[in-house]
């Protein structure tokens, strides 16, 4: 046996996973933000998702970018995503909170009505987005028109360096260095500063927190609008990585990052990157072991054997606590 080769096959597929999970991470703080102050499972969060995914598209195409421009134009391109990705999906997870979700809480409504809207709100949100691809597309008829999107590949995926045999692109590091870097400056946003400490005060009790004068509706909307900018972020990765879209392309990825927020333990912000990165990792093992497409019956094997065995995931800490 060539344990060289063997060693080699490993990493890449380290590598690989890891660029993978950091989408997922990046979805799940959405999940983990959302249920550490609200004890709810937003299932719209992965429309969101998708609705990053076209405002990009949308951005990009109607600044006529194709493939692989120069590297400077492609950096002002991928930051011109960046932030219309951010604001769409932020918008979106605001509106949502807005139109659906505050309405519910005045009226002191049961969590099961919550999570009936939750998955109310991501079907119309998915068939929205059926229906105009099939207006939009062409005039053929409906069912034809659901068509898988191709997005324009600003970057050529390029060997950087070579580590324990695995080949590390350009694309594998600045979609691991970009969730690094952004769940780094949400975990020190909630922690350190004025409107953090609100939420963490909201997350740990909110009547307590309205007793000190902690405005919570704000911090509501402050913590959909953030799961929103994530969103909207794991997005431009997602379209730099694979390069499509569809109506539904949020369906599979917002389960596999629900899963990643349990696996992490939700309503943990560290939690939920460790949890995205173990999952990516988890799932290319499973394809490459089993050569086979049984990467999604993976994830989800994940989510039940962690809820049998450590419901609270494997940091299990809530969003209320304060961290050094």
């Amino acid at each position: 046996m060539n344990f060289d080769a063997l060693f080699g096959d490993l990493a890449q597929h380290t590598v690989d996973g890891l660029s993978k999970g950091a989408i997922y991470a990046l979805v799940a703080l959405g999940y983990t933000l959302v249920y550490g102050v609200l004890r709810l499972i937003n299932f719209a969060h992965s429309e969101i998702f998708m609705v990053g995914t076209f405002a990009i598209l949308g951005a990009w195409s109607l600044l006529g970018v194709g493939d692989t421009p120069s590297i400077g134009m492609a950096i002002v391109y991928l930051l011109i995503g960046l932030v219309v990705g951010a604001l769409a999906s932020g918008a979106t997870a605001l509106t949502v909170e807005r139109v659906a979700y505050r309405r519910l809480r005045r009226m002191n409504a049961p969590p099961l009505i919550f999570l009936i809207t939750a998955i109310g709100l991501s079907l119309v949100l998915v068939e929205i987005y059926a229906l105009w691809m099939a207006g939009f597309f062409s005039g053929r008829g409906f069912s034809e028109n659901r068509l898988v999107i191709g997005i324009p590949a600003l970057l050529k995926q390029e060997t950087v360096i070579s580590v324990a045999g695995a080949d590390i692109t350009n694309v594998q590091i600045i979609m691991v260095v970009s969730a690094l870097v952004m769940l780094y400056g949400l975990d020190q946003f909630i922690n350190r500063t004025r409107y953090g400490r609100g939420v963490r005060a909201v997350a740990q009790s909110p009547d307590t927190a309205a007793l000190m004068g902690v405005h919570q509706d704000r911090v509501i909307m402050l913590v959909f609008v953030l799961g929103g900018l994530m969103a909207g972020a794991a997005a431009l990765l997602w379209n730099m990585r694979y390069g499509i879209t569809k109506f539904d392309i949020g369906f599979v990825v917002g389960l596999k990052a629900f899963t990643a927020a349990v696996l992490g333990g939700i309503g943990n912000l560290r939690g939920a990157l460790l949890g995205g990165l173990l999952l990516g990792v988890i799932e290319v093992y499973a394809a490459t072991l089993t050569r086979s497409t049984w990467e999604d019956v993976a994830a989800f094997v994940v989510l039940v054997v962690v809820l049998i065995f450590r419901p609270t995931g494997l940091l299990g800490e809530s969003l209320g606590k304060a961290r050094a």
